[in-house]
Parts: structure tokens; sequence; C-alpha cells
């Protein structure tokens, strides 16, 4: 089988649709190469994230991922939210085939710039470098 039961069970039953009208970070970044368009909206109190939902246009492994990475993040510092990882959301999963790999980066960069836009509209100093741990010519997030 190509997709694992929770990939089929983010796909089918994706948690956290919709948007947050008062969402306190916004972050949406896409794939030119796949057209897979993914925003994320994060309610954060007490530099805790206390609500994050995602709407996504894209593949079913698009879905999933942006699904997996609201429930990893849902409940955690802003901290530990920033070291959230597409191969963490991958292992979350059971796996993703490697041509499928991309969805992950872009649920990772979605999170990351949700958490810059709060940043950015409070104020709040940060280290730049901890929004590109990648190859930065790629990045999404403007920095």
């Amino acid at each position: 089988m190509l997709y694992s039961e929770k990939v089929m069970d983010h796909f089918r039953n994706p948690r956290n649709v919709g948007e947050i009208p008062d969402a306190d970070g916004i972050g949406e970044v896409g794939n030119a190469k796949c057209g897979d368009i993914m925003k994320m909206y994060l309610k954060i109190d007490d530099g805790v994230v206390t609500d994050a939902k995602f709407e996504t246009f894209g593949c079913g492994s698009a879905i999933a991922t942006s699904s997996m990475a609201t429930e990893l993040i849902k409940g955690k510092p802003l901290s530990e939210a920033l070291t959230l990882t597409n191969k963490a959301v991958v292992e979350a999963l059971d796996g993703l085939p490697a041509h499928k790999l991309h969805c992950s980066v872009l649920a990772e960069e979605a999170v990351k710039a949700a958490v810059k836009d709060y940043y950015d509209k409070n104020n709040i100093p940060y280290d730049a470098t901890q929004f590109c741990d990648h190859d930065c010519e790629n990045c999404s997030l403007e920095h």
C-alpha cells in the first residue's frame, strides 16, 4: 500500500480544518511545482499554541500533513512548535512516499510562517535563522 492508515485517516478525517477569524499568527506557504497551498492559523495565549487550524489546497498528502502538524503543535509552547520538523510530521503519519515528502516540508514551513507572523505583529524579537534551517534558496519564508 502506498499510504499508511494514519495518512488515509488524516486525509479522510482531517483535524482542525478551517480558519481562526481572530488568529494571532497566520502563515501561508506554497509549492509552485505541485501547486499545493497551505495556510496555517494559530491562536496563541501566553506563549502557548491554544488552537491551530489550516486550509490546504492540495493533494491528500498535503491535507494529511497539515492535519498532523496542527495536532502536533496544539497545546505546545511556541518554542516547541518551532522545533516541529517535516521528519516528525512524516514519522507521526507512519511515513509518506518519497515523492510526497515535500508536503511535509510545506507543513513545517506553514507553522514557522505563522509563528513568525505572530512575532512580527507583536514586535517580539527573534533569531531569523530559526525560521530557515534548510536550503534558503527554496525557502518560502521572507527574511
